[in-house]
C-alpha cells in the first residue's frame, strides 16, 4: 500500500482542522481507491523469513498481526492523531478499554491517582472500585474548585484523570490551571474528550499529556459501532501504552475503524451544527426547569472558562426537574421524536434519567456528591429540526407538570 498523506507531516502538519478530518492518514493500495480500504485480515504472509524477523524484533515497518498493527486501524490512529495534534494515536475496543488502559498502562502498586469526582460511571468504577485492588492509591476532588487539585498531590501522585465538560453534569475543568500544575510536579495528565473531541476542544492545546476518548460518541456519530482511542507523544505512546495493549488486546476491528473513518468527515459539521442547536433548546428549557448544566448558558458557573477552552459547547447538557424520578420518567415517557437512550453523539436526538442508568451502579451516596439528583436529566441533542425538538419537549414538559 502507498500512504499518500501519512508519511509527509510536513504537508499534513499545515492542514486545517476539516481538511485533516478528510484526508488525514489515507493510505491507497495499488487499486487507487478514493474510500479507505476495509482489511479484514488476523494475521499477514511474508516474502521471506528474514522479512517476518525484522518486522517482530522492530527493525522494519510493515504488518505483523491485527491486534498490533491492520491498514484500517493504521489509517484512523494517525487521522485522529493529526486531528488531536498528538504526535501519535491507539485505537480501542470501546471507549472504556481506552479509558482503562491509559491509566492501567501507568500505574503500579503504591501510586496515586487524583480524579475528578464528576465522571461518567464506569469511569468512577475504575476509580472507586478497580485501581484500590491492584494497591494503586485514589483521591477524588471536586475538580471545578482548583485548589482541589493542589491539596489533594502526594509525593506519589502519578496521575490527574477528569472530563471536560464532564457526564453527565458537565462540569468544566481549568485546562491550563491543571496542566500547568500537573507539569510542575512531574504528574501525568490524562483527559477524557469525549464530549467535545477536537473539533470543539483539543485539551494538549492546554498541556495536556494523553486524551482519551470513546469514539462510540460524536466521532462515529451515528449510533453504529464502539470504539475507542488514546493520543499522547510517540514515546508515551509506544513505550507506556502499547506494551500493555500488545499483551492484553483490547483492540480495535477493522470493520469498526472504517465507519469511525467515516464519521470523522462529517464530524466538524455535525458537533458545529449540534452545539448550536443544543444552546438554543437550552434557552427554551431554562425557565421551566429547577436547574440548568449548560456550558454554554451564562447560568452555568464556569461559563466564561468554557468560551475559552471551548469552539462550541457542544451537543449534550442536563438538567433537573423539582419533582426527582418521577417527574423525571414522566417526562421522559411522554417523548415521542426524542429517543429514551443512554448513548451520546448520536445525530439522532436522545435523553436519559443518569441516576438510573449510565451511573446506577455508583451508588446513592456517590450519586449525591456527584450532583446526579434522581430528577436530573442528559439531553443529547441530534440533528432533527429544532421546532420538531421545542414541540415534542413542549408536550412532553406540560404532560410532566412542567
Amino acid at each position: 500500500m502507498k500512504k499518500t498523506t501519512g508519511l509527509n507531516r510536513s504537508i499534513t502538519s499545515n492542514w486545517r482542522p476539516a481538511t485533516r478530518a478528510i484526508r488525514g492518514g489515507t493510505w491507497r493500495s495499488e487499486n487507487g481507491e478514493t474510500s479507505e480500504a476495509l482489511f479484514l485480515t488476523s494475521g499477514y504472509s511474508y516474502d521471506d523469513a528474514e522479512t517476518v524477523a525484522a518486522r517482530f524484533a522492530g527493525e522494519a515497518e510493515g504488518m505483523t498481526y491485527s491486534r498490533l498493527q491492520n491498514p484500517t486501524v493504521a489509517m484512523l490512529e494517525e487521522r485522529i492523531a493529526l486531528m488531536e495534534g498528538a504526535e501519535a494515536c491507539r485505537t480501542q475496543a470501546s471507549g472504556m478499554a481506552a479509558m482503562t488502559a491509559a491509566l492501567l498502562c501507568q500505574l503500579s502498586a503504591g501510586d496515586h491517582i487524583v480524579a475528578a469526582r464528576a465522571a461518567f460511571g464506569s469511569c468512577r468504577w475504575l476509580v472507586d472500585s478497580l485501581l484500590p485492588r491492584f494497591g494503586i492509591e485514589t483521591t477524588v476532588i471536586d475538580s471545578a474548585i482548583d485548589r482541589e487539585w493542589d491539596k489533594a498531590i502526594r509525593p506519589n501522585t502519578k496521575v490527574f484523570f477528569f472530563e471536560t465538560p464532564a457526564n453527565p453534569t458537565l462540569d468544566v475543568v481549568d485546562l491550563q490551571y491543571i496542566c500547568d500544575l500537573a507539569k510542575l510536579h512531574g504528574i501525568t495528565t490524562v483527559v477524557d474528550n469525549a464530549f467535545a473531541t477536537s473539533v470543539l476542544q483539543r485539551p494538549m492545546d492546554f498541556g495536556a499529556d494523553v486524551v482519551a476518548y470513546s469514539a462510540t460518541k460524536l466521532m462515529d456519530g451515528q449510533g453504529r459501532v464502539l470504539a475507542g482511542a488514546v493520543c499522547g507523544s510517540r514515546e508515551w505512546i509506544d513505550e507506556v501504552l502499547l506494551p500493555f495493549q500488545r499483551n492484553t488486546g483490547p483492540n480495535l476491528s477493522p470493520f469498526n475503524a472504517w465507519v469511525v473513518l467515516k464519521g470523522l468527515e462529517t464530524l466538524e459539521l455535525r458537533a458545529m451544527r449540534q452545539s448550536e442547536s443544543a444552546l438554543e433548546l437550552g434557552r427554551f428549557l431554562e425557565p421551566r426547569v429547577a436547574r440548568m448544566l449548560h456550558p454554554g448558558l451564562p447560568s452555568h458557573p464556569r461559563h466564561e472558562l468554557a468560551l475559552r477552552q471551548m469552539r462550541a459547547t457542544g451537543p449534550i447538557f442536563a438538567f433537573e426537574v423539582p419533582g426527582g424520578r418521577q417527574q423525571a420518567f414522566a417526562l421522559l415517557d411522554a417523548l415521542e421524536l426524542i429517543d429514551i437512550s443512554n448513548n451520546i453523539g448520536d445525530a439522532r436526538s436522545l435523553m436519559c434519567h443518569p441516576a438510573s442508568t449510565t451511573h446506577a451502579n455508583m451508588g446513592e451516596e456517590a450519586r449525591a456528591e456527584m450532583g446526579v439528583t434522581e430528577g436530573l436529566l442528559r439531553f443529547n441533542v441530534g440533528l432533527e429540526d429544532i421546532d420538531d425538538l421545542k414541540e415534542d419537549l413542549d408536550r412532553a414538559l406540560s404532560a410532566a407538570g412542567l
